[in-house]
């Protein structure tokens, strides 16, 4: 291994997140400059979230999956699925709209336990199966939608993907947002401490909350500027505390990256790595299910294309976030990082009218360039 790349290895290691987060900045001011500064108003910030979103919470889902070692192709084909049954709930059957939620995200969750059931009991590889559920979900969507759009009748189920939080309780939810990690970093002092362990200088977790700050400062600020926090923003922060919890302080997360680092231990330490897998997927499911209400509810409808290619910025996003191709390895906040980055992508080529073909082009471009870093800094090194 050449000097060059032990540099490269170690940068990337050590500051995969930093560099992520000057990824981020570079796009907006390359964006920014040639759209004459269009891509950075309030208005197309809120849009750009809006469309983070929607990946962000696919991507939530699927970093778990791949962690666990495993991968599923059908989450925009679900997408497509869950939203289509949402609209023809609300505008065949004129059903309430908390029977249509709760509807929706049970059949997703359903979906995620039988792709699941089938990977883990039955033993077919989650490429065949997911591959399956991709033409399939499809299918069932023309066929239930009979290839037209199905618009919402229901104000409430649009507002799940249109509405903004009231500017005060956006406000509030900042607020409350900068005390909560603020509390969670002085207590995860407290607690090593309390072990022995080593524990970084104060002034040190006093400039990452100042910064923190500024960043969730800036980030209410520009919102209320146009219309507020949207509500599917604030739905995926949520999620992304509630994931990120899971991954880091429970039994069960600990076992996913456990499952994904090293099966055969695992499942002789006693774990019942099939159950694992299986409730893995149903996350997923439930995310498809999330994201499915939205895109109907931002679309005002139901479409039959709804979700094609959400699996790719899905699985993209994860592995710029940086998991690894070989499980083990990810974090729901790297996930996110990288939804960001595919949605800052997607928005500022389509403002500037690049066609959609070499969009695509650019977004598999990035996905190899993701998955080769990882190779290079050993995230995804033999265990």
């Amino acid at each position: 291994m050449t000097t060059a790349t032990k540099n490269l290895k170690r940068f990337f290691s050590q500051y995969k997140i930093l560099t992520l987060i000057f990824a981020i900045i570079v796009i907006w001011a390359f964006f920014g400059q040639l759209t004459e500064g269009a891509f950075l108003t309030p208005r197309n910030f809120s849009n750009l979230l809006r469309q983070m979103a929607i990946t962000g919470m696919l991507a939530s889902g699927m970093v778990f999956v791949i962690i666990s070692g495993e991968i599923d192709l059908s989450v925009g084909a679900s997408l497509g699925l869950l939203g289509g049954i949402c609209a023809i709930m609300d505008y065949t059957y004129h059903l309430p709209v908390p029977v249509i939620i709760v509807s929706v995200v049970a059949l997703g969750i359903l979906i995620g336990l039988f792709n699941g059931y089938w990977i883990a009991y039955l033993r077919v590889p989650s490429f065949i199966v997911s591959l399956a559920g991709f033409l399939a979900f499809r299918g069932i969507l023309l066929g239930i939608t009979k290839g037209t759009t199905v618009p919402l009748a229901s104000e409430g189920l649009v507002a799940i993907g249109q509405a903004y939080l009231p500017i005060t309780f956006g406000n509030v939810v900042g607020v409350v947002l900068f005390a909560l990690l603020a509390f969670l970093a002085f207590k995860t002092r407290i607690g090593r401490a309390q072990h022995g362990l080593a524990i970084a200088p104060l002034w040190q977790d006093l400039g990452k909350l100042v910064i923190i700050g500024a960043v969730i400062v800036g980030f209410v600020y520009t919102l209320n500027l146009y219309e507020g926090i949207p509500v599917p923003v604030l739905a995926t922060l949520i999620i992304l505390g509630i994931f990120s919890f899971i991954a880091n302080k429970t039994v069960f997360g600990r076992r996913i990256y456990s499952i994904g680092s090293n099966i055969e231990a695992t499942r002789l330490s006693g774990v019942n790595v099939r159950f694992i897998k299986m409730m893995v997927f149903a996350l997923m499911g439930l995310m498809c299910a999330f994201a499915g209400l939205t895109t109907t509810a931002r679309l005002s409808a139901g479409s039959p294309s709804a979700g094609t290619l959400g699996e790719l910025d899905a699985i993209a996003s994860c592995f710029i976030g940086g998991a690894s191709s070989r499980g083990g390895v990810g974090t729901v906040y790297g996930a996110l990082i990288g939804a960001l980055i595919m949605a800052s992508l997607d928005n500022g080529m389509s403002m500037l009218g690049v066609d959609t073909f070499w969009q695509m082009i650019v977004k598999g471009s990035i996905l190899l360039l993701a998955v080769w870093v990882d190779v290079v800094s050993g995230a995804g090194s033999e265990r």
